[in-house]
Formats: C-alpha cells, structure tokens, sequence
C-alpha cells in the first residue's frame, strides 16, 4: 500500500480511504504527499474491489488547508504551467468509484478544491469553507475557478473568490457546497455509511451513471453517452436478459 507518515491509505470492506495527517499545519499538503495521493489514486482506480472512497483527516477536527505556504513560496513563473495539485484533483474527480469528502474543518483553499473534486461532501458545523488565495496574491489554481461556480452559481462563487467571503458548515449546506451537517463525533462513521451506500450498488452501472452525469445536461451528446452506456447494461447475464 502506498500510506506514509502523513498521508494514510487504507481499503476496508471494499472503502478505499485516502486520510490526511498533517494536523500541524491544518493538513496543508506537501509536495510529497501529492506524490503519495496520486499513487493512492492509480492504487484505488486499478483494484475492483474499491467500491466507493473516503478522503478525509486522519485526526478528528480537520481537514485540509491546501498547499503549504513555504512550498508555494519557493515556485517559479515555469512551475505555473504545472500544477500537480490541479493533475490530482482532476483524476480524483474522473475517478470511476463514487467520492465522499469527511470535513471536519478548515477545507480552505487547495483544500476546498480538493472537497470539490469529491461526489459527495459530509461536513460538521465547525467545518470552515473559504478560497484566500486573491488576498495571498495568487489564485485558485486547482479547480476552484471552475467547479465552485458550478456547484454553487457565480453569484456566491464570485463572493468566495474576489471578495474573501467565508463560510461555516451550516452555511455550506444551505448554499449547496456541502451536502449534509453531521456530528462531528459521527463524521468519519457517517462517511464511511455513505461509502457503503454506493459499493453496495451495481459497480457498473454506477460508474456509468457518474460518468453520465459528468456530461452536459440534455444535450445531444449527452443523451448519445447515455443511451451508450445503458447499451453496456441491458442485456446482462446477472440481470436476467440476453445479449
């Protein structure tokens, strides 16, 4: 398995878990742990028995305020064009399995984009949800930029992002960023409750469906990808039809 010190990998009953441990410095990722996260990916993508994933803090109270500040300080004008945060987050996003987010804290920053990447996000409300980086003097450079408008309009996404607005986790499920308010001694089992959820489904035809709903909206190719894909589940031995 690919855990280190502070990025902890786990699969059990068909979870995989990806857990950050880095309580020092609120989870901020390193380089390294990038490094570590993208293994736990291909890890998760390639077994068939990772059903649905879990990402979240291995220490109750967190989960993650994004790029550490000292590595970032360190880049140069070439390291723009390669950002090994915005790689991750794609491919956790393209992941075939069904995604939870467990925040139990700040989720700042490269953090929010990580939560955002995720299908489904579970957050206490202590939970704190905000994209700093304008007032650092950079940008959202991980997704942001994009997946937070989508999820909760221009209007709030131009808020978070220009105008610094700050959210709790009662105000992120009023707004549409976080799904459910959960306890925080109830986060990780509530997690892990969702997870089971979605690996107890068709892996198939759930896949299928996440990717389906990766696609525009009633659109003429759209709806071609899904009449594509019902075409690889009708006629299933284990459904009883014929091919």
């Amino acid at each position: 398995m690919c855990s280190s010190e502070e990025t902890i990998v786990r699969i059990e009953d068909g979870i995989g878990y990806l857990l950050l441990n880095r309580p020092g410095k609120a989870n901020a990722y390193s380089d390294a742990m990038i490094t570590t996260m993208d293994e736990a990916v291909d890890r998760f993508a390639a077994d068939t028995s990772v059903k649905a994933i879990v990402i979240g803090s291995a220490v109750a109270g967190r989960f993650c305020a994004g790029a550490d500040l000292d590595e970032i300080r360190s880049r140069s004008k070439p390291d723009a064009f390669k950002i090994p945060s915005m790689a991750l987050f794609d491919r956790i996003e393209a992941l075939p399995q069904p995604t939870v987010a467990a925040i139990g804290g700040p989720a700042v920053a490269g953090g929010l984009e990580l939560a955002l990447a995720c299908d489904l996000r579970l957050a206490t409300a202590d939970a704190h949800f905000a994209l700093p980086e304008t007032g650092l003097g950079i940008i959202p450079a991980a997704g942001g930029t994009w997946r937070l408008p989508r999820v909760v309009g221009q209007p709030l996404a131009r808020q978070i992002i220009l105008f610094g607005r700050e959210l709790d986790g009662e105000e992120a499920v009023q707004a549409g960023l976080a799904d459910l308010l959960v306890p925080g001694d109830k986060l990780m089992d509530e997690a892990r409750s969702w997870a089971l959820r979605a690996a107890n489904r068709d892996p198939l035809a759930t896949q299928l469906a996440k990717a389906a709903l990766g696609r525009a909206h009633g659109s003429a190719t759209g709806r071609e990808f899904v009449e594509e894909c019902q075409s690889k589940l009708y006629g299933r031995p284990d459904l009883g039809g014929s091919e």
